[in-house]
């Protein structure tokens, strides 16, 4: 698409699908046997607790053998290995399991969540991205650069606030019901008109490139190949799509736009589309960057998006809405019982002693 075409980016009035149904969507299909992950949208627990892995079983001490009474030596036992059906991806010997990659996208905000489910070829960035964490910080480990006195510090500092926000998010996690069913009727009553759906125009275009600083030399051929492209379309049985093709057959989707909102459309085009009636074509428009003739295939008349359109991604804000509220009258409370106290004075000295 010619960027002159259009105006600017629509916004999107839609959210991005739920948590649950971005989870289940694209972690199934990894391991069918697995167990089902956990549903995003469920009430937090009032405390937190960190994820606990289960330590591997390690091979038989040397003294554990001996204790052990046999007739004959026995070997060690092998080190157990996640099963293969279980592998999501492996390098060297760092393995990413479907459990590894539900906790990674658990951990997720909703809308990356959501982003995951619209396109499930993501998900084999999200591997590389584990695999790559992982080797770094097998690396980092094995040099006890997490020992420095100085990053031991920071990652205590990281680890602080890792807690703070997972405690804040349990005491911020609206009830599973919410929002009831009025709730939402009477949020969707009061919001429709951020529901409307604008005008929509299926539109396909021949563009013919003539920059507005060409010289005259670029002028007189694009003007030549203008000419040309309105003999060939007043030909009997002319092919738009064909003749915006040229010389280019493997461009089988040129010269067409799509469906474009009627905001996005430039004021130039949006006044010759207007007056279009279908599968017809508009006088050559020239704008900054070329000649655009512009080819009505289809309208859509606007609209209002109805609540079970929409159902999923209100639940979404509305729950976002309270959890926030939620988490704000915690911290006003928490604060209201302990009030802060600052030592002005000392405060001053710091500043004043980092501007020297």
């Amino acid at each position: 698409m010619t960027t002159a075409l259009i105006a600017k980016p629509l916004r999107s009035i839609g959210l991005a699908a739920g948590m649950t149904a971005a989870l289940a969507t694209f972690v199934a299909p990894i391991d069918a046997s697995a167990q089902a992950p956990a549903q995003a949208q469920a009430p937090a627990p009032r405390t937190v607790q960190a994820p606990v892995r289960k330590p591997a079983p390690q091979p038989a001490t040397q003294a554990q053998a001996a204790a052990t009474p046999a007739p004959a030596p026995v070997a060690a036992a092998p080190k157990p290995v996640t099963a293969p059906e279980n592998v999501i991806a492996r390098v060297g010997d760092t393995n990413i399991s479907a459990d590894d990659l539900r906790s990674y996208v658990a951990a997720l905000a909703p809308r990356e969540q959501a982003a995951l489910a619209k396109d499930p070829a993501m998900l084999s960035q999200a591997v590389r991205l584990l695999l790559a964490n992982r080797l770094v910080l097998q690396e980092a480990v094995a040099k006890k650069w997490d020992q420095q006195p100085a990053v031991a510090a920071q990652l205590e500092r990281a680890r602080e606030g890792a807690v703070v926000e997972l405690y804040l998010q349990s005491v911020s996690t609206p009830p599973a019901n919410f929002p009831s069913e009025d709730d939402l009727q009477k949020v969707y009553e009061a919001n429709r008109a951020a529901f409307l759906m604008p005008r929509q125009f299926q539109l396909a275009q021949i563009f013919i490139a003539a920059p507005k600083e060409g010289d005259k030399a670029a002028e007189d051929k694009a003007k030549q190949e203008l000419d040309d492209v309105q003999r060939k379309l007043k030909a009997p049985g002319a092919d738009f799509a064909a003749i915006a093709r040229g010389d280019n057959n493997a461009a089988k989707d040129a010269g067409d736009l799509g469906w474009v909102a009627e905001s996005q459309i430039r004021p130039e085009i949006r006044n010759q589309v207007m007056g279009l009636a279908k599968n017809s074509m508009s006088e050559p428009i020239k704008l900054d960057d070329g000649w655009h003739i512009i080819k009505l295939i289809d309208t859509k008349a606007s609209y209002t998006r109805t609540l079970p359109e929409v159902r999923d991604q209100l639940v979404l804000q509305i729950r976002s809405e309270r959890s926030n509220m939620m988490r704000r009258a915690y911290l006003a409370e928490l604060l209201k019982q302990h009030p802060p106290v600052l030592n002005e004075l000392a405060l001053s000295s710091l500043l004043d002693a980092s501007k020297k």
